[in-house]
């Protein structure tokens, strides 16, 4: 479809001269590679693979990358697997643009420093400026969200928009937003979505059943973590899954954040986290979902950040785990 320019106007003044210097680093490179962070989640993986579609449908002459890993549920099938490339490849001058990645070290293909240019487009709070050009909107819910804006206001006379590109960006947007939950969730956000969704999308069969359907499995392991999660006297719930755990539920340190939000529209919860044992790594992977309150003060006390009201953070041994949840606790003391 043709995009309806009208639908995006709040940020053509503050932003327009950067969607502009983007486009021109694209008109001038033949060869782009787009990567993200590791262990990528939804707003990773739907704006990776949809800039990278959004691009090869505009740009057929040029040679279109998606770098990085996989994800160990929903590739492929939300998301079509990452390209592979050799040395060779990266030897010849190319454009890389790393998206939804505060930090160089997360990126999940380090190979992008092989770049003649890098280009980092997120919606974090910047903590490095990593690439020659910085993009970083905090105002939109995902990245997938400012991905869409660009693609708007892009100054591409024929710029279409594919359905396949809009499902990857819808995907991107409805997962960080909490499915238009969160705080974070803008008039902006919603105008996004129905642009997106001018494109054909149906809702329940290209999007929601692929990102939330699921098995008999996942069921026992919900029913686990009900079972064994605990809950502070000031209303913050979690659950810790070791490695033992995961085995015996027969799922991937990956996974085990994924019922982080069980507890999110339950009375008398306000805060709510997830505890994973990395063990390869000698880690703990936390993340953190509040109602209200700011929890990234909090996960930067814990080698983390992210959102106010959604973040991450990680622990090296789970004897730092009283403190952690004495400090979200206290958020809530009245």
């Amino acid at each position: 479809m043709q995009i309806k320019t009208d639908y995006f106007k709040q940020n053509k003044t503050q932003y327009q001269a950067s969607y502009n210097a983007i486009y021109k680093k694209i008109l001038k490179y033949k060869r782009i590679a787009v990567f993200a962070h590791a262990s990528p989640d939804y707003d990773a993986l739907g704006t990776q693979m949809g800039l990278t579609t959004w691009l090869r449908d505009n740009f057929p002459e040029k040679e279109i990358m998606a770098l990085g890993q996989n994800h160990v549920v929903f590739t492929p099938r939300l998301y079509p697997s990452l390209d592979v490339v050799s040395e060779e490849w990266l030897k010849k001058p190319f454009l890389a643009i790393v998206v939804d990645t505060g930090n160089a070290y997360r990126v999940a293909d380090q190979r992008f420093h092989y770049a003649d240019f890098v280009i980092k487009i997120d919606h974090h709070p910047a903590v490095e400026q990593y690439g020659d050009l910085n993009l970083v909107n905090t105002s939109m819910c995902a990245t997938s969200e400012l991905i869409a804006d660009f693609i708007v206001n892009c100054p591409r006379k024929s710029n279409v928009l594919s359905k396949e590109a809009a499902v990857f960006l819808y995907t991107g947007i409805a997962g960080d937003s909490g499915r238009f939950q969160y705080s974070s969730t803008t008039p902006h956000t919603f105008m996004t979505a129905a642009m997106l969704m001018d494109t054909g999308i149906d809702l329940s069969r290209d999007v929601y059943l692929k990102m939330y359907g699921g098995t008999l499995n996942d069921l026992y392991v919900m029913s686990y973590i009900l079972n064994h999660f605990s809950v502070t006297k000031n209303g913050v719930a979690y659950y810790v899954l070791s490695d033992e755990d995961l085995n015996k539920l027969n799922i991937p340190v990956e996974r085990g954040k994924e019922n982080v939000n069980l507890f999110a529209e339950t009375d008398g919860i306000n805060a709510w986290a997830s505890i994973t044992e990395d063990r390869p790594n000698k880690k703990w992977r936390v993340s953190l979902r509040s109602k209200e309150k700011s929890i990234n003060g909090v996960a930067a006390h814990f080698h983390g950040g992210g959102h106010p009201q959604a973040s991450g953070a990680t622990l090296f041994s789970l004897d730092e785990l009283p403190k952690l949840i004495e400090e979200l606790d206290m958020l809530f003391a009245k």
